[in-house]
């Protein structure tokens, strides 16, 4: 009997022994096929560019199984902005949303529901992370010159131009103007010679001809060195004779027929990519949808400066919208958005992302590995991006200027009134630095 008794013990405890082994098994399969941390990206880019982040965000999520990277598109920023506001409120906050430069980054990152991005990185490191824009203070840095934001869609004001249309009209595509006289005589050729009934476009007219037209030309665009250095009184704009000189050309050269489209949104870049523009001043990340453009052949050149004003040409600012994280979210979750922009931080996959969409490289790696062959399609672009390599001087860092989210429309509206003839260009700028400085003034 009792032998009968231990032996059914010893069964038993094989038994139980297996079903142990069965299960540590299972539970270390269970481990090893763990559900994904989920982490939400809210962005508003479209066109090429939406769709070119859709598939790095794709084959992110193929390549691992740790994370998994939710996409969710809107149309426009006020839409995003609202969303997420609700989104706080609710304790369902995404993990990076897209913000637009509003040239007061320190005032977005003090928001108690965004966590600079380097607090983020401090916890969760990137390695070998070199930035290709390193000392841009007025983009995503604040005054210590910690980031703030990712720089994703950094991006600077351009001309494009069309390399066909030069050629009918009898002009060297390799080499375009670079001052605005010079530019003059070039319009004047492709509408004479070359037919064309849209010389000159403009989009994003706030940015090319008032906002960098200081940067471009080695001036301040604001007191108080851009609104950089601390003063008891808010900066204003500083529009002087180098504003009078080139609004009054710009308006001359509208009733000539040589500038006939312009605006602050893209709709100018339609033209530009449909062939009936040749010349078209827009951002960089136009570049993707001229790219796709099937039949349109384009060169890229640096805006053009004044010789009276400056010997050499500074640079633009550099602008555009950030991916900033936000506070909140679990660890796990912290730790996944970390590891996401580090894969976009991988040279080949930030070397794609500038390449195809006219965004700057995100790191000194991403623009080393971008494809000499690449560059060589588009004449001028390598000249163009490498030129921001360059050490930035004072007035090119940037600016600060509060409430400028109000301010951009007030500028936009005045310099409308002066390019379609209403209001004369000395008179319009005048209002516009008196309307902006009451709504800088405003807390």
């Amino acid at each position: 009997m009792k032998k009968l008794q231990l032996t059914g013990i010893a069964r038993a405890t094989a038994a139980s022994r297996r079903a142990w082994v069965f299960g540590l098994a299972m539970a270390t399969m269970g481990l090893a096929h763990a559900d994904p941390v989920k982490i939400e990206v809210w962005h508003t880019l479209a066109g090429p560019n939406k769709v070119e982040f859709e598939k790095l965000a794709k084959q992110y999520n193929k390549e691992q199984k740790d994370v998994e990277v939710a996409l969710r598109a809107f149309p426009t920023q006020a839409a995003l902005t609202q969303e997420a506001s609700a989104a706080i409120k609710a304790k369902k906050r995404p993990n990076l949303i897209q913000l637009a430069d509003n040239r007061s980054p320190e005032v977005v990152a003090q928001h108690q529901a965004i966590m600079p991005m380097y607090q983020l990185l401090a916890k969760y490191p990137v390695k070998d992370l070199k930035w290709f824009l390193p000392d841009t203070s007025g983009f995503t840095r604040d005054n210590r010159g910690r980031l703030l934001a990712f720089p994703w869609m950094a991006e600077v004001p351009v001309m494009y131009y069309n390399t066909a249309l030069y050629k009918k009209a009898g002009l060297d595509p390799k080499q375009p103007a670079r001052t605005w006289a010079d530019l003059q005589g070039e319009l004047l050729k492709l509408r004479d010679v070359a037919d064309v009934e849209c010389p000159y476009a403009s989009s994003d007219q706030v940015s090319v001809h008032l906002e960098n037209l200081a940067p471009v030309n080695n001036q301040f665009y604001a007191s108080n060195s851009n609104g950089l250095t601390a003063a008891k009184q808010a900066p204003t704009m500083q529009f002087d004779i180098l504003y009078m000189r080139h609004i009054s050309l710009m308006v001359s050269w509208k009733r000539s027929l040589l500038f006939t489209e312009s605006s602050n949104d893209k709709k100018p870049d339609q033209k530009f990519a449909k062939g009936q523009c040749s010349v078209l001043t827009s951002s960089s990340s136009s570049f993707g949808d001229f790219l796709n453009t099937r039949g349109l052949s384009f060169g890229v050149a640096p805006l053009p400066f004044y010789d009276q004003a400056t010997k050499t040409a500074g640079r633009p600012f550099v602008s555009g919208s950030a991916l900033w994280a936000l506070s909140g979210n679990p660890a796990a979750q912290d730790k996944a958005t970390a590891d996401f922009l580090g894969w976009l931080s991988k040279p080949v996959v930030a070397a794609e992302w500038h390449q195809r969409t006219g965004f700057l490289p995100l790191t000194e790696a991403a623009f080393r590995a971008s494809d000499v062959s690449f560059y060589d399609k588009v004449p001028g672009l390598q000249q163009v991006v490498a030129s921001m390599r360059t050490p930035l001087p004072d007035n090119g860092r940037g600016f600060r200027i509060a409430n400028y989210e109000r301010i951009e429309p007030v500028l936009n509206s005045n310099l409308t009134e002066a390019l379609n003839g209403t209001t004369p260009p000395m008179a319009a700028l005048n209002k516009a630095i008196g309307q902006a400085r009451t709504i800088a003034a405003q807390r």
